[in-house]
């Protein structure tokens, strides 16, 4: 009798679930999409789609019952991570964390507490389910803030206010991009050069692997605290890099987590402190797990793929990387209508790994405020880091959208 194939639940169908569904595939296991968008492009990939919504843990776990999965993920899929949490725990499957930790990481709110109580450094923030609640605390601020919902991703709802009198706009943004109708307000922190980020992976609770990057941005579009593109290795200060693992330890202590891979947000600010923003137990979106497996000699993504059905991990440790790596996010910085792509042809040959376009020529696009309105991605090689600087310093220079 033929051995039963491992079955593996991957929460949404976005583009992100390719290099995943390829990964799981070479191991032999059955791969299940499930969301409520029938046409998603991954679900041409998987073996099996159902449709159900991924936010629903009940209908997802009801579903995972019933087709007695192995393993369950929501790789670069934020809306999924606390259903698919709550599932693994129901089900006794592998899973990075526990339910509890995956809302408490899940919600800006309860993670800045979480943080705040155990001593790290924190941001001054209050989360607010109204309006009302929020503008008697303006004097708890210390101003300018951030308005951002308690449970979204991609930098979508996210708003910088200078004064009170703007405060009630940020809240109703924040208000339309949250599931839960929760939102957090929190000092602005100034940072001290680039926001910066962590893609990890963690062994038996154990810190293992550490891709950080740099964010940059661009300053044209409607949102411009929304990462136009990431970049590796990360200029970052040695010694700050070891306050960051030596904080992610930590904090993975205290959650008790087991393994599995994590995106985390971080800068370093004006004041001399590292904070960490965001740590979400999934991989980061715009296609970072992808690019890595270029960049360097370990493949977190079938890592995460075996560990998500319990088969032997391959070998897991910091990146050794073989050149200078960047991710541009392509967007138009206003809406109107795709025309074309313009690439430099000399840029092209000497620096373009691969690009995946998103739109055709007519289609209808939005000026960029968050990751949701992403045109595609473009990954790039350079030989150095002054190579990469020039590019990061006017990417326009060299890939430009054009829209009418």
């Amino acid at each position: 009798m033929a051995e039963r194939k491992k079955k593996l639940m991957l929460l949404g169908g976005l583009r992100y679930l390719l290099p995943v569904i390829e990964a799981a595939h070479r191991h032999g296991i059955h791969v299940i999409t499930v969301d409520y968008l029938p046409g998603n492009i991954a679900h041409r990939y998987s073996d099996e789609y159902h449709n159900v919504s991924i936010i629903d843990k009940e209908a997802v776990l009801a579903l995972a019952q019933k087709l007695q999965i192995d393993g369950i993920m929501s790789f670069a899929v934020d809306p999924g991570v606390v259903a698919a949490a709550y599932v693994a725990e129901k089900m006794g499957l592998p899973f990075q964390c526990s339910y509890e930790a995956a809302c408490i990481l899940q919600d800006k709110s309860r993670f800045r507490k979480f943080l705040a109580d155990n001593g790290f450094n924190v941001p001054n923030a209050r989360g607010f389910d109204n309006a009302e609640e929020a503008l008697k605390d303006i004097d708890y601020f210390n101003w300018p803030v951030i308005v951002k919902p308690v449970d979204s991703a991609g930098s979508k709802g996210v708003t910088r206010v200078d004064e009170p009198a703007n405060l009630p706009a940020a809240i109703a943004h924040a208000l339309d991009s949250s599931p839960s109708k929760h939102f957090i307000i929190e000092d602005f922190l100034e940072k001290k050069g680039p926001s910066m980020g962590d893609e990890c992976f963690v062994v038996d609770g154990v810190l293992k692997y550490n891709a950080f990057y740099d964010q940059f941005f661009d300053n044209e579009a409607i949102n411009p605290y929304a990462p136009s593109g990431e970049l590796w290795p990360s200029a970052m200060d040695k010694a700050h890099e070891q306050d960051f693992k030596d904080q992610l330890q930590r904090l993975f202590d205290l959650l008790h987590i087991s393994t599995g891979i994590f995106n985390v947000e971080c800068r370093v600010c004006t004041n001399g402190k590292p904070y960490l923003m965001e740590v979400s137990p999934r991989a980061g979106g715009n296609r970072l797990a992808e690019i890595l497996n270029y960049a360097a000699d370990v493949d977190i993504i079938e890592a995460e793929v075996c560990a998500s059905v319990g088969l032997p991990l391959p070998d897991v440790h910091e990146p050794n990387y073989n050149g200078y790596y960047a991710i541009n996010v392509l967007h138009s910085e206003k809406n109107g209508t795709f025309k074309d792509i313009c690439i430099d042809a000399n840029f092209d040959k000497a620096h373009v790994i691969e690009h995946d376009l998103w739109v055709k020529p007519g289609d209808v696009v939005s000026g960029f405020t968050g990751a949701n309105q992403s045109l595609g991605t473009i990954f790039l090689r350079f030989d150095t880091r002054e190579q990469l600087d020039q590019f990061v310093q006017a990417p326009n220079r060299f890939i430009s959208i054009i829209t009418e």
